[in-house]
C-alpha cells in the first residue's frame, strides 16, 4: 500500500467519525488515534488522514491537526455525504488543491448529542424536516434525510471508504 499517510487521527461527537475511522484503520492497516491522544502520542510531521465531523461547514478538530500534523487527505463526516460540500469544506479549512477531500455520510442520532449541539440539531431537524416531510417530490438523498431526521441512524459503511482506500494505493 502507497503510504500517503502513516496514520488516522479523528475527532468524533455521536460515534459515527470513529467507527469510519476504525474501519479505514482495519482495511488499510494504518494505526488510528483520537486527536487528544495523537497530540501526545504521535510525533509533529507526522503525515495523516484526518477526519473529522461537520459542524457548520467546518471539520471539527482539523485546525488543531493541521497545525501539528501533515495532512495528506481529509475525511469530512456528515448527516449527508457526496460531493456537494466539498468546496465550501476546502474553503472552511484553507486546504491545498493537493489535498484529497472525502465527504462521509455518518448519521443523525440527537440522544447522542448535548448542550449546545443537541440543542441546534433539534431546531435543524424542525425547521428542515418540516420543510422536507412537506416537499412532494422528494430526491432519494432528501427521503434519507428526511428518515434520518425522524428516526436517526448510522449510515457508516465499508462501501463509503473505497475511494479514500483508492487514493491510499
Amino acid at each position: 500500500m502507497n503510504q500517503k499517510a502513516t496514520a488516522i487521527i479523528y475527532t468524533s461527537n455521536t460515534g459515527h467519525t470513529k467507527a469510519f475511522a476504525e474501519l479505514l484503520g482495519e482495511r488499510s492497516g494504518l494505526p488510528v488515534y483520537e486527536l487528544k491522544a495523537a497530540m501526545k502520542d504521535c510525533p509533529a510531521g507526522t503525515p495523516i488522514i484526518y477526519m473529522g465531523w461537520l459542524m457548520a461547514g467546518s471539520v471539527k478538530g482539523f485546525k488543531d491537526a493541521a497545525k501539528r500534523f501533515d495532512v495528506k487527505a481529509l475525511c469530512a463526516v456528515g448527516m449527508a455525504g457526496g460531493d456537494g460540500q466539498k468546496a465550501g469544506i476546502v474553503k472552511a479549512c484553507g486546504l491545498p488543491a493537493e489535498v484529497p477531500v472525502f465527504v462521509l455520510q455518518g448519521g443523525f442520532e440527537l440522544d447522542k448529542l448535548s448542550g449546545l449541539y443537541k440543542m441546534m440539531m433539534k431546531t435543524m431537524k424542525n425547521t428542515v424536516g418540516k420543510k422536507l416531510a412537506a416537499k412532494p417530490d422528494k430526491t432519494a438523498e432528501e427521503m434519507d434525510m428526511l428518515d434520518l431526521f425522524e428516526n436517526g441512524g448510522s449510515r457508516v459503511s465499508a462501501e463509503q471508504l473505497e475511494p479514500v482506500l483508492a487514493w491510499l494505493g
